[in-house]
């Protein structure tokens, strides 16, 4: 009996220990919950095996394929989408709020100056041997700083001159339309026959060629136009250096063709919007695009030439769009950035998105070529291609300068040796900020 309940006694104990153990074991630890916010302006997309065609749509459900697949954290993906000309406000006017980016996907010549705040954070630890391979060191060497990537390329807009072929014939400019899916190069006198010939036959209230000046939405391509007379643009230190011969003519140039009603009424005083609206209408014979903007154009009615050149060679601008990660003071939220864009470059179907233009990835560029809008006639014309930044930090300062002084220049209060001096003051005292400010992640 005595050993019974020792028996008992024992297993009551036994059970009572069970259950103090079993009341101190830990619980699973719960996961983190993080919410990712991307941001973008509006940008276009392009999948053959999709009907995708808008970078929020698609940015949209790579947030929610990556959330259903993480298993470190519970993390809900936002995507938001803001007008070029908020931008200010939707970036650094964000900074330290909760509304604040953690990953942007723009266009580099924007991004590219949110380094110098100190707060985008090298990517390096993301990026393999294989990747890095994938990838033309031209575009590494655009995405880095200090030898550290900050940016990630996903593909490339080549912006060159577009025209109306129909106003071209109608105006007796059929040798200039030259062969479909190629892009033209004139010489300067070249485009200032062309134009001369379209103001004298183009119908009323029609125009020869785009120009406005009211907000910083377009200037890059005012920029390559101010090149047409040899201009070299920078000096040897990357800074603006328009008040030379060469740069003083193509602004004279700029201002003449106004007066001779090359360019729309009031364009000092319209957007590049209002300008895409014409050309949409038959009322712009030349305007400029890119590849992402030409897909949806009419072939036999859209032709391509490069901005004008003195050797006729003609230039281009190219514009890299890609992502880069804020630090807001969440070590775990910029692991998970990070790990948000690991996933989607190592997904082939996201990676196919990049066919709007020239995908960064050679293998996706050679995997989807026949997808590929004028890929061999673009490639090919990256010879022409001319750098319009320099690499120089607070380009958004700099844009918010440039465009005022083209508009003093349109509306007739400055003349080109004083929008000449403007420019190199003004612009080069944006950068000289920039550099002043600059500071990088730590």
């Amino acid at each position: 009996m005595k050993n019974w309940k020792r028996f008992i006694t024992a297993g009551i104990s036994f059970v009572m220990v069970l259950g103090i153990l079993s009341g101190c074991a830990p619980e699973e630890a719960e996961k983190k919950q993080i919410t990712l916010t991307i941001k973008l302006p509006p940008l276009t997309v392009s999948n053959h095996d999709t009907d995708i065609i808008d970078s929020y749509d698609m940015l949209m459900q790579a947030g929610k394929e990556f959330a259903a697949q993480c298993t470190d954290y519970d993390v809900t993906v936002n995507v938001v989408k803001f007008a070029y000309t908020e931008e200010e406000n939707y970036i650094t006017g964000c900074f330290d709020t909760d509304k604040a980016a953690d990953i942007l996907f723009e266009g580099y010549f924007n991004m590219a100056g949110y380094i110098h705040t100190g707060r985008v954070v090298p990517l390096d630890d993301i990026i393999t041997d294989e990747v890095r391979a994938d990838v033309d060191d031209s575009l590494w060497s655009m995405s880095r700083v200090n030898g550290k990537t900050y940016m990630l390329p996903y593909y490339s807009l080549q912006n060159t001159l577009i025209f109306n072929k129909d106003l071209f014939r109608q105006c007796g400019l059929t040798e200039y339309i030259g062969e479909s899916n190629t892009i033209q190069s004139w010489t300067t006198e070249d485009l200032d026959y062309i134009l001369s010939v379209l103001s004298e036959k183009l119908p009323e209230m029609s125009y020869p060629m785009m120009m406005y000046a009211k907000n910083d939405q377009g200037d890059t391509h005012i920029m390559t136009l101010l090149r047409s007379r040899g201009s070299r643009f920078f000096d040897e230190n990357g800074r603006f250096n328009i008040n030379t011969e060469e740069g003083i003519a193509a602004l004279k140039w700029i201002a003449d063709s106004y007066q001779k009603g090359y360019y729309p009424a009031g364009c000092e005083n319209i957007e590049i919007n209002d300008c895409n609206a014409l050309f949409t209408n038959n009322q712009l014979a030349i305007h400029m695009a890119n590849s992402a903007m030409a897909v949806n154009m009419d072939m036999n009615t859209t032709g391509f030439a490069n901005f004008p050149s003195m050797d006729g060679k003609g230039y281009n601008t190219s514009f890299v769009t890609g992502f880069e990660v804020f630090d807001n003071g969440d070590a775990d939220k910029v692991r998970a950035a990070k790990d948000f864009l690991h996933y989607f470059i190592s997904n082939e179907d996201y990676m196919n998105y990049a066919q709007v233009g020239i995908p960064a990835s050679k293998a996706t560029t050679e995997r989807l070529g026949e997808y590929i809008f004028m890929k061999e006639a673009y490639v090919a014309n990256a010879v022409n291609t001319v750098d319009f930044t320099a690499n120089n930090p607070n380009w958004r300062g700099v844009r918010d300068v440039f465009y005022t002084c083209i508009h003093e220049l349109l509306a007739g209060t400055k003349t080109p040796q004083e929008t000449a001096e403007a420019i190199d003051s003004n612009c080069n005292a944006a950068i000289e900020a920039g550099w002043l400010n600059s500071r990088l992640h730590e």
